[in-house]
């Protein structure tokens, strides 16, 4: 099936401007970033209508793994918090593709950075230095409890890093050689229920559902699961000699929007500090502004040994990072770790540009303003439906805890033009919309969810 079965539009057909995945393409700004020229309602069908989204859900099935359960929703275009898809309807994105694009879509600031970046040099490897990674990893530094950086691809990634470099500063704490394979030091990896750390084969030991990991057994040896948010539980596992790190998320994101707390982080840095590990934080949702403030560990005022990053860190760009101590540093060793693609200076001057926006005060207060009237709005809503169980959350990133799965509001909302996810066990409606969102979009989130739940038969 050639290209034109799918779009009839090729850069020889139509002019870029015109064309479906041009930047050009764009929809009137709605809300929360600069403003940007509009297009009238014809040309937005017109773009849309080029794409047949039959034949692209039919190639989909055809060429890619089947490892999605996709909506028959093609999206081809969209701005700040609004997806617009094939037929040209306009979608309330609240998922924000699972709380990656910051900025929203199409953010002038981002975009500016990317062409530009992209015009003067895009990749290199990581056997040269380059300026961009440079400069964001100065930004991370200093704006943070670390000393040093390691970038990588995704979030997976960043902790399969941290295992990595968790596991040989142990065995250089211990006074065992590293490179001796007869030799062993303290290698257990702590993690807690309802967590996710990611799908490859180390961070997927660390993640809590059975489900993602039975298929794929063995999984990395050395993870031990305890109670989230039980410290004696916690004290029971965490030993020295036996623990290398402890993996925890400030604010369970995929578990199903549960905060730590500020005692369980203080028991489980004392429990670390005892038992020579590390603590690791893992703000790959929450990080970077998600929470109201720069990092999610600020709201308990514990800070961690090694923090790992990613989905927002570039605006929709493939990156993750690791953010250390220099203790930790001083145990690795050039060819202990490395990555191809990791750090190029496209994703490095993006992410530059979304750090620089967020790192704002103002940007922050305005995004806990937004998420305290997203969870105040929805409760208000959901008061009295004898499903809704908790509406909580941070910042912007809230869960509604139903007793029953949220899936079929899901369908419902979407049908609606409202996308939001699932977290938890399936029973959490998840809100991770671009911290750029306005208030007005906040209220129509709002009124759309409380109609959908009154609707929609659970």
């Amino acid at each position: 099936m050639g290209t034109t079965a799918l779009v009839s539009c090729t850069s020889r057909a139509l002019p870029a401007a015109e064309c479906p995945a041009s930047p050009g393409s764009r929809l009137k700004h709605s809300g929360g970033t600069p403003s940007r020229s509009a297009l009238s309602s014809r040309m937005v069908r017109s773009r849309a209508s080029l794409v047949d989204p039959e034949a692209v859900i039919k190639a989909e099935k055809q060429y890619v793994l089947q490892t999605y359960a996709r909506p028959d929703v093609v999206f081809t275009s969209g701005s700040g918090t609004v997806l617009v898809d094939s037929a040209g309807r306009e979608y309330l994105d609240f998922a924000s593709g699972i709380a990656v694009n910051a900025l929203g879509h199409g953010d002038p600031r981002w975009l500016k950075a990317v062409v530009e970046q992209a015009e003067r040099l895009t990749h290199t490897s990581n056997l040269y230095h380059t300026v961009p990674q440079t400069e964001l990893a100065k930004r991370l530094v200093e704006s943070s409890f670390a000393d040093k950086v390691f970038f990588c691809n995704s979030g997976t990634e960043a902790n399969e890093a941290a295992i990595k470099f968790a596991r040989k500063f142990a065995k250089v704490q211990a006074g065992v050689d590293p490179y001796d394979a007869a030799m062993h030091g303290p290698s257990e990896i702590v993690s807690f229920t309802n967590s996710f750390h990611g799908r490859t084969m180390g961070a997927l030991a660390l993640t809590y559902k059975d489900q993602y990991k039975t298929p794929f057994q063995p999984v990395m040896p050395g993870a031990v699961m305890a109670p989230f948010g039980d410290l004696d539980a916690a004290a029971k596992v965490i030993q020295k000699g036996k623990t290398a790190a402890v993996f925890i998320e400030p604010v369970q994101g995929e578990g199903g929007i549960y905060p730590a707390g500020k005692s369980f982080l203080i028991g489980l840095r004392t429990l670390c500090d005892d038992a020579g590990a590390l603590l690791v934080y893992d703000e790959v949702q929450v990080g970077l502004g998600r929470t109201g403030l720069l990092w999610g560990h600020e709201h308990y005022g514990v800070e961690p040994d090694v923090m790992t990053l990613a989905k927002p860190l570039a605006g929709g760009l493939p990156i993750g990072s690791v953010l250390m101590r220099q203790k930790v540093a001083d145990a690795m060793s050039p060819g202990d770790h490395g990555s191809t693609f990791a750090g190029n200076p496209l994703v490095c001057h993006a992410a530059c540009t979304v750090f620089d926006v967020i790192n704002e005060p103002s940007f922050l207060e305005a995004v806990t303003a937004k998420g305290e009237a997203l969870r105040e709005g929805l409760r208000k809503v959901t008061a009295g439906n004898p499903h809704v169980k908790e509406v909580r959350g941070v910042g912007l990133i809230c869960g509604v805890q139903l007793d029953v799965p949220a899936g079929p509001l899901v369908t419902a909302a979407r049908d609606r033009g409202l996308l939001i996810i699932t977290a938890g066990a399936g029973d959490v409606v998840r809100m991770v919309p671009p911290l750029t969102v306005s208030l007005d979009e906040v209220a129509r989130c709002i009124k759309t969810f409380g109609e959908v739940l009154a609707e929609t038969k659970l």
